[in-house]
């Protein structure tokens, strides 16, 4: 502990910058030959073993530090400073962003049923939600109306005295800030709100303050049991959830190259910290590691890249994409405008995965509307990567669970792969890609078992080649991003599920 202590609070200087050595237009070699050449060379290089003990570190510290890396604790500490350091070796300009956040971490989530028969109830505290007492309550369970709006207005709890009990609520229809706010007003001393689909709901009340009662997300499994109990007889449950809510701060790692041109800048993302239910190898050491073994095999590279490459590790991105929104709010109008595209990448190697691209012209037609301009050519050049490698692969709506979203938010094309979280994974899936139908993407998504085992080294290599075959094509040349695109639905189903979402797996309405 208190090695990972030293590390995490030793923080580097500035690197100065160097001339720029990059390929102007009259350069000899065309920057589509370039571009061939290097992202063959970084495809080649570039492995997932190399990357591997990246998660060996991420873990250690992890092991080291309570368990977790997540923003604002001393694992993430240590994280940024390893790739602080790893970064600062290969040569490049490296900087910390800092940013205070609200920090929050789960003390305790206990729901059971009291009477008339016993028995405990998996239950997720929901972010920013108020605490109970130490010990938690009991008191009286009491149903709200089932219908397209369950919870979401004052009439839904006419039917019954909430004063002083439990609001059991089905998830759809607002957002589970309004749903608790309403049954508070109802006098009810707590809300759980039980899933509208497969898994336990792991929710948000959306930010500070929002938060009236306690707060939690059960299964609909969970749910539809206790309205079933509730049914035959009046239902007592023991209830508890506390949080601990504090102002923290922070930091994402920036890293570019020396050279290159700016008005042209490329820039590739993924989030180094976790949940603090445990070390987050797969979510998201997995596109950590990724990209920094990638960003290695550049700075290995005798290439000079044409374009300037910029790496960023995001933090608190489990708290809702605060690194990445702080990033981009820092950005001056003429910064946005040098940004030529992002490219995210988190949970690349998810045990049971299937190989997402996003779907940047929503051709899928699923969720929200296509990206910015240039996002269907990003989908484009990354599936014809894939294909060149016999990889199946289908795409992913852009829910805004992950860093593209503040980049989208500003006009910037943004792309990337995942292969997937909670979601379920269909028969159809499990005879393209292989894996086990109807088990989660990763079943270990946001608990202490996203460990080392906890990876799929095959998914991991492809995305890996993926990062970097689009580090050294849009390191050169980036005249892809204008060529029309012909869309062409995906064969397979979004992997990240429905909702809007504050940071990936936080929902926060149906």
């Amino acid at each position: 502990m208190a090695v990972v202590a030293a590390t995490a609070l030793a923080t580097p200087l500035l690197l100065g910058a160097a001339p720029n050595h990059g390929h102007g237009p009259g350069h000899s070699k065309g920057p589509s030959k370039e571009a061939v050449k290097l992202s063959r060379e970084l495809v080649k290089n570039a492995s997932a073993r190399d990357a591997y003990r990246h998660l060996q570190q991420f873990q250690a510290i992890a092991d080291s530090a309570d368990g977790h890396r997540a923003a604002g604790s001393l694992g993430h500490d240590a994280s940024a400073a390893y790739v602080y350091r790893q970064l600062q070796r290969s040569g490049y300009q490296v900087s910390y962003q800092t940013f205070r956040f609200p920090y929050t971490e789960t003390l305790a989530e206990k729901l059971a049923v009291v009477s008339p028969t016993p028995r405990d109830v998996t239950i997720k505290a929901m972010t920013y939600t108020p605490s109970t007492r130490v010990g938690g309550l009991t008191a009286g369970l009491v149903n709200v109306p089932v219908d397209d709006t369950s919870g979401c207005e004052a009439s839904d709890y006419a039917s019954a005295n909430f004063t002083g009990k439990i609001a059991l609520i089905k998830r759809g229809g607002c957002t589970f800030a309004d749903k608790q706010a309403a049954a508070a007003a109802a006098g009810a001393a707590g809300a759980v709100i039980y899933n509208n689909t497969e898994g336990l709901l792991s929710g948000t009340l959306g930010e500070v303050g929002a938060g009236r009662i306690p707060t939690g997300g059960v299964s609909q499994e969970e749910g539809e049991h206790l309205v079933a109990d509730l049914a035959g007889s009046e239902v007592t449950v023991s209830f508890e959830v506390r949080q601990l809510q504090e102002e923290r701060t922070t930091r994402n790692v920036i890293a570019e190259t020396r050279g290159g041109k700016a008005a042209n800048t490329v820039v590739l993302g993924a989030h180094l910290d976790s949940v603090t239910e445990g070390p987050g190898i797969n979510d998201n050491g997995s596109g950590s590691a990724g990209l920094l073994e990638v960003a290695q095999e550049l700075a290995k590279s005798k290439s000079k890249p044409a374009n300037k490459v910029r790496f960023a590790w995001w933090s608190a991105e489990e708290n809702g994409l605060l690194g990445s929104e702080a990033y981009v709010a820092g950005l001056s109008e003429k910064q946005r405008q040098q940004i030529k595209l992002y490219l995210n990448f988190d949970m690349i190697a998810s045990p049971n995965g299937v190989q997402f691209v996003y779907d940047g012209d929503d051709s899928d037609g699923v969720g929200a509307g296509p990206g910015p301009e240039g996002s269907a050519q990003l989908e484009r050049d990354i599936n014809k990567f894939l294909d060149s490698k016999g990889q199946k692969h289908e795409g992913t709506d852009f829910t805004g669970r992950s860093d593209y979203g503040p980049f989208i938010e500003v006009g910037i094309p943004s792309g990337g792969t995942f292969t997937g979280a909670e979601g379920i994974k269909t028969a159809a899936q499990a005879r393209t890609y292989g894996g086990q139908a109807d088990v989660a993407y990763d079943p270990c998504y946001h608990a202490a078992c996203d460990d080392l085992s906890n990876i799929s080294m095959r998914h991991f290599d492809v995305n890996i080649d993926v990062i970097a075959n689009a580090v050294g094509t849009y390191a050169h040349d980036l005249r892809s991003l204008t060529r029309p695109v012909k869309p062409v639905p995906s064969t397979g189903t979004p992997g990240s599920g429905g909702g809007l979402h504050d940071g990936h797996g936080h929902e926060v309405t149906e």
